[in-house]
This record gives C-alpha cells, structure tokens and sequence, in this order.
C-alpha cells in the first residue's frame, strides 16, 4: 500500500468507500473543503491504484488532528488502518508535532483496539458529539503524545 496525496479527482471515489463504511458518511463537499482548506489528506493504493483507504489530517500549530481515517469495507481487517495510522505518526513526528488528536465512536470498539495498540490513550468523553440512528451517541477522545517517540 502506498501513500498519494488526495485529489480532487479522488474524491468521487473516496466518497463512494465513504459511504459503503460509515452510517453518517462525509459528504463529497467535506472533503472538497478540507482539499481546499490545504488539509493533509492522503488515499492509500495497491499496486493497481486502487483506493483501500484514506486519511484526513488537520495540522493546528503543533498539533496533528485526524478527521477522519476508513478502509475500504473489502480491504478491512488486513491491517491497513494500522498502516494508515503509522503513516500519520511518521508524519507528524517529521514535522515536528507533539500530539495527535482524535475522535471515535464509543459504539467502535474495533477502532478503538487499533488506536490503544498504536499508542493513543483516552483523554475524556465528548457528550452526544456524533449523530446516532437514535439522537446522538459520544465520541472517545484520544491523543498520543509525541515526545515518548523524540
């Protein structure tokens, strides 16, 4: 799997594994606005070019916040969110950030597995911050704070 900086041409495609993974997708505006807000934002390809994945990073002064991160649903639990999590470390220890931040579903206990064996640590709980099928469900916030790897 390798690593291409996201495109506008990308995003119909990205889009589509968008909706396929997630109940309460981003829409194809969202990630035309974070292309244009200069929004790290990268898709992960196999060797034909195919997307598998995709990752959505703000970078706010020293800080990394990943917006958003999904594996396509028929390339999922082969380990390329792990990969793709790596990648966003390896950037951010580069440029010389010391905390990556995040927000997951409390109902996405999988992720949340990948995340604490990458090395985040729950920080709180943001109240009703995602929407549900019924109201609204918490989100877990999580960092990982870069100077253990410095």
């Amino acid at each position: 799997m390798q690593a291409r900086q996201m495109q506008t041409q990308n995003i119909a495609e990205v889009v589509a594994i968008e909706v396929a993974a997630n109940q309460f997708p981003w829409s194809h505006k969202n990630f035309e606005d974070c292309l244009k807000a200069g929004y790290q934002s990268w898709v992960f390809v196999d060797a034909s070019e195919q997307i598998l994945g995709y990752t959505v990073v703000q970078q706010v002064v020293d800080e990394a916040h990943l917006l958003n991160i999904c594996v396509k649903p028929s390339a999922q639990k082969q380990g390329f969110g792990r990969e793709i999590i790596e990648y966003v470390i390896d950037f951010s220890t580069n440029n010389s950030l010391v905390l990556i931040v995040l927000e997951v579903r409390r109902s996405n206990r999988r992720a949340q597995k990948m995340y604490l064996r990458a090395g985040f640590n729950e920080m709180s709980v943001r109240r009703a911050y995602y929407p549900a099928e019924k109201g609204r469900e918490d989100a877990i916030l999580m960092g990982m704070d870069l100077a253990f790897f410095a």
